[in-house]
């Protein structure tokens, strides 16, 4: 099977796949799916972090000598995921209320802004993920597996997050369900984009991967992690550690595994 068959079969999994996953977990009911959603983003933190530290980064070092602008790269990665969420083009939805794009807690928007930001930023966010999985498997098949496993890891909770708040924002659940899909496929085009562009730079990839590092880094950082600080009971907090190392293990075993 081609590079490029690899690239968009596992861009399908972290895009299109990954809102036909959110969409059945609708299904379930809404008490058990509030219980079980919290679990799902302590197992996406240890996926993003595993996958960030254990695989992304040490390619990125193996691929150049330059490790001080290897490591600028991450830091200016960090830095400008942080600006775009600043400009409410990055949010992560994880739950039915998101902050970031509904004006008040509970509140039914029906002039559908709220909606329309989700769509945006959920267009721009998938087209770097495209562009973040070309670009790990093009330096090596099993480093796009694990980064393509990671990003469909927080891909499910984040659009669980995002149909609720298109249907808070006025949308049916039909327009909600085929613009999250349409939405979804901009991690075609921009691993299309990536393999293409990237194919006669591959001096350039150590640095895409720090960029992919930083994306999944920051996420799980920024975006994840002070969901669980609401929750401070002991017993939650011990199975929060046990998910998020249990995401770490299974990245871990994967990479070990596929080399």
């Amino acid at each position: 099977m081609s590079l490029f068959i690899w690239i968009l079969l596992f861009s399908l999994l972290g895009g299109v796949l990954s809102v036909l996953a959110a969409a059945l977990f609708l299904l379930i009911p809404g008490f058990t799916r509030d219980r079980l959603l919290p679990h799902f983003v302590s197992f996406a933190i240890g996926a993003l972090l595993g996958a960030a530290f254990l695989a992304l980064l040490p390619h990125a070092l193996a691929g150049t000598d330059d490790f001080h602008l290897l490591g600028m790269t991450v830091l200016l990665g960090v830095l400008g995921f942080f600006l775009l969420e600043k400009m409410v083009l990055w949010r992560h939805c994880h739950h039915e209320v998101c902050e970031a794009h509904t004006p008040e807690p509970h509140a039914h928007n029906n002039d559908n802004a709220a909606g329309t930001l989700i769509l945006i930023g959920d267009g721009v966010h998938n087209f770097v993920d495209g562009v973040l999985i070309a670009a790990a498997f093009m330096t090596d098949i099993h480093l796009g597996i694990v980064t393509a496993l990671a990003v469909a890891a927080h891909e499910i909770p984040q659009e669980v997050g995002d149909f609720a708040v298109l249907l808070q924002s006025g949308f049916s659940k039909r327009k909600a369900f085929v613009y999250n899909v349409l939405a979804s496929l901009t991690t075609l085009i921009g691993a299309g984009l990536a393999y293409f562009s990237l194919a006669d730079m591959q001096q350039a990839l150590p640095y895409v991967l720090a960029v992919a590092a930083s994306s999944f880094i920051y996420i799980a950082v920024a975006d994840l992690i002070p969901g669980l600080h609401k929750r401070v009971e002991f017993s939650q907090t011990v199975q929060q550690i046990a998910l998020i190392l249990l995401g770490v293990v299974v990245i871990y075993l994967a990479h070990s595994t596929l080399h």
